[in-house]
């Protein structure tokens, strides 16, 4: 009996081996993801004796099984019996932290940061730190990339000789021979950073900083410009300028365009961290330069933070800066020969309207936004439609309605459907601050053309918006104006405008009231019920059930229209 209970606590790990050794990676995939399962079912002294080993000692495996295990493997604390036990979690994931595939060692090292933070202080020197030397050491270059991501979580918890060693190790890494190590530790520096002592941080940090911002591949500078901002918002205001500003300016000005392509995309992180004095002295001239680069894709992300960095320019200073330095940047991306650089400027430009105030629109940016209107690229012209109610706050709607009117309506013909479809969305704020006789004088003619538009899309959003305009201007608007001009599309020979009829029944009826739809609206419908195009007549069932409610809302209603047939709506028959 003793032997047959022995023999059934081996099943899972029987089974486990069996699985892990099937031709078929699925299977084997499978089997690692019931890992805890089978942790739960061997206990912990088991999973740490026994199962532990095994993976640590027999998985070479496909990629996605170690993958999988190396993620798995972070969530096993509670299972190998608690935080007492959690570093027999580490040869394993030492294993897989030091395989090939990047993903898989990505993930290791997630886990093995995740399970760092259950080490006591002691277990940390004992075990984890030795983990962390050996990685940093290691023949491979893997090994010594994984090491760069692990120093920052154990270095705050240890004692000061054992921080003076991972000083050392990671100062090692910096000038490692492989550019992959450089990489990392690169990516690494600021996160390193910020868990030094700021002694340490001036002493070893920035020299560090400094090396590997001039290293020779730009892969590596590039991220040491993301770690040298982090860097900025450690040290004190006096220190910026002698300690890193150097590097950085360095970086805005590298001959890879990479480097300054990193600079740009990070500005204004950059910007907060060394506040306004170097703001204005440094970083203007600059941002100045990012905007005028030879390489598009720098002017594309310094482009995006045009309204970002005008911002989180001093106040006092702020207006004249933008003025004298950064417009006529702008200007000229305008006109610029690069569709993405004019994409990204008019998805923040509108945003300058509202740091210049009413003249400085007028007179400058309101220019600049037409150009941008009739730009030949349609997510150019789309950027700046979606963001008119910046400038509407400021200048007003009578001045908005005369100077960018024309393009809008020239734009609600666009031959781009996406591009019409972001005028109908933007037409009911419009309409609601024009008022209903400029609306109706200006722009209800192409409120109704946009009905009968070859794209559906188009005929439903503009459905929509009739529904909306008729929120705003009332029920009396929609009977005198827009409810006989939809009812007269009920003849039309194509059938699709008669749809469209049915449609804005739909969406206008419980808007537009009882007595509207019952006296104007119903018998519209009731005679398209003899439509000779079937989806018309399906689509006349589908709008009495849907405008049911509204004419059900009176009791004359409820006696002059009731079905007579079993019928669930009206129909022909029974009016």
């Amino acid at each position: 009996m003793a032997g047959a209970e022995g023999d059934d606590s081996l099943y899972p790990i029987a089974v486990l081996i069996d699985e892990l050794r099937n031709e078929d990676v699925q299977l084997r995939l499978n089997s690692i993801k019931k890992l805890s399962t089978i942790a739960l079912a061997l206990e912990v002294e088991r999973t740490r004796t026994e199962l532990l080993p095994f993976l640590t000692d027999t998985i070479y495996d496909e990629d996605e099984v170690l993958l999988a295990l190396a993620e798995q493997l972070g969530s096993f604390t509670v299972l190998v019996g608690g935080p007492e036990f959690v570093h027999c979690l580490l040869p394993p994931l030492e294993s897989l932290a030091t395989v090939e595939e990047t993903v898989v060692r990505d993930k290791a090292v997630e886990s093995l940061r995740k399970i760092s933070q259950e080490h006591s202080p002691v277990d940390l020197e004992v075990h984890f730190v030795p983990l962390v030397k050996r990685l940093a050491s290691g023949d491979w270059f893997t090994s010594r990339t994984s090491a760069c991501g692990l120093f920052s979580v154990c270095y705050p918890h240890v004692s000061s000789t054992v921080k003076a060693e991972i000083r050392q190790h990671f100062r090692t890494l910096c000038s490692d021979d492989t550019p992959m190590v450089r990489r990392a530790a690169s990516s690494k520096l600021g996160e390193f950073a910020k868990v030094l002592e700021l002694d340490y941080v001036k002493s070893d940090i920035i020299p560090l900083f400094t090396a590997l911002a001039s290293d020779e591949q730009d892969s590596v500078r590039l991220l040491a410009v993301e770690s040298g901002v982090s860097i900025a918002t450690l040290l004190p205001q006096e220190d910026l300028e002698d300690l890193v500003m150097p590097t950085l300016r360095q970086a805005a000005e590298d001959k890879s365009w990479r480097v300054r392509y990193m600079v740009a995309d990070k500005f204004s992180e950059l910007q907060k961290a060394v506040g306004p004095e170097i703001t204005k002295n440094d970083l203007v001239p600059a941002f100045q330069n990012l905007l005028k680069d030879c390489e598009a894709e720098v002017r594309t992300a310094a482009a995006n933070k045009v309204k970002v960095f005008c911002e989180s320019l001093p106040e006092d200073s702020r207006e004249t800066i933008i003025m004298t330095h950064i417009l006529p940047c702008v200007k000229e991306l305008v006109s610029d020969t690069n569709q993405h650089v004019k994409s990204a400027l008019a998805s923040v430009i509108m945003g300058l309207s509202t740091i210049l105030g009413k003249d400085n629109t007028v007179e400058h940016l309101l220019p600049l936004f037409l150009v941008q209107l009739k730009d030949e690229y349609p997510e150019v012209r789309l950027n700046i439609i979606s963001n008119l109610d910046c400038v509407n706050e400021v200048i007003g709607i009578r001045q908005l309605s005369q100077s960018l009117l024309p393009a809008i309506v020239e734009l609600a013909e666009d031959a781009k459907w996406r591009v019409r479809l972001a005028i109908i969305e933007y037409m009911p704020l419009l309409a609601g601050q024009l008022g209903v006789e400029f609306f109706d004088e200006k722009l209800n003619s192409l409120c109704m053309a946009w009905l009968i538009d070859h794209v559906y899309a188009i005929r439903e959003a503009a459905t929509c918006n009739l529904m909306k305009l008729v929120e705003k201007f009332g029920a009396e608007w929609a009977q005198n104006t827009i409810v006989p001009k939809v009812l007269g599309m009920a003849n039309d020979s194509n059938y699709l405008h008669r749809m469209t009829t049915l449609f804005c029944i739909n969406a206008l009826s419980e808007v537009c009231g009882q007595e509207i739809t019952t006296k104007h609206m119903l018998p519209v419908v009731l005679k398209m019920s003899t439509d000779q195009v079937a989806n018309v007549r399906f689509n006349v069932a589908r709008c009495l059930q849907k405008i049911g409610p509204v004419l059900d809302s009176s009791k004359q209603t409820k006696t002059s229209y009731r079905p007579r047939y079993g019928c669930e709506v009206l129909c022909s028959r029974c009016y």
